[in-house]
């Protein structure tokens, strides 16, 4: 590879642990809830295994490493063709300045918290398809707006013209009724407010997710192992 990352654990295997989570999935919640692969810290062959297998939705967390894989993925030439079709979502915090360099790359934006990044958005990426993150209960360091910001995030960012699909929320690590509550709140919040996507839960805490109306669950750790160091 052409850019310098961890190597991952062995991917032999991948396409039976993706279809048993999806059947996992479609148990809980009738088919509502998709699984959304997260390929951070981990190499660019880890974004071109999930492709390999028949799925080209993928999450990334920092805008550098997405980008980089993006190039590496479209630069490999017999797999460029396939590499083109990957959608990728941006799950982690942006910084308003780093929009110009995902605009032509990113197909939904998760982590919309703030009326800067909405104009930026606005401004750099004409139409994009986004989320709005929220945070019930003030989670250090996890990004999202209080349940307070939403109606007037959303506002401002449909009238600049971006598509607001649905709200995303980040569980709190360790307390499972603070998550719940949280889950709850959101996918509250999105009934209404008429948004069909609810992008909640991870690998620890997906069944509450779906408990509360997940339509989206990000998994990284179940599917690829932990991340390397």
């Amino acid at each position: 590879m052409s850019e310098d990352f961890e190597s991952c654990l062995p991917l032999v295997g991948l396409a039976s642990r993706i279809a048993t989570l999806e059947d996992r999935l479609e148990v809980l919640s009738g088919g509502r809830t998709a699984l959304l692969p997260v390929t951070k810290g981990f190499g660019p062959d880890v974004p071109q295994a999930v492709l390999d297998v028949g799925r080209n939705e993928v999450g990334e967390n920092y805008a550098q490493e997405l980008l980089a894989k993006h190039r590496v993925l479209t630069d490999i030439g017999a797999t460029g063709e396939v590499a083109a079709q990957i959608r990728w979502h941006m799950i982690g915090g942006v910084q308003s300045n780093k929009v110009r360099h995902l605009a032509d790359v990113v197909s939904l934006w998760q982590t919309v918290d703030r009326i800067g990044l909405v104009d930026e958005l606005v401004r750099r990426a004409p139409g994009a398809r986004i989320l709005l993150q929220v945070d019930p209960v003030g989670i250090p360091g996890k990004g999202g707006c209080p349940p307070s910001d939403v109606e007037g995030l959303m506002s401002r960012a449909v009238d600049g013209g971006l598509e607001v699909a649905g709200l995303m929320a980040v569980g709190v690590f360790g307390d499972d009724e603070a998550t719940a509550e949280v889950f709850r709140t959101v996918g509250r919040m999105a009934d209404d407010l008429g948004l069909p996507e609810r992008s909640m839960g991870m690998s620890d805490d997906l069944e509450l997710a779906i408990e509360h109306g997940s339509t989206m669950v990000r998994v990284g750790r179940a599917l690829f192992g932990e991340r390397p160091r």
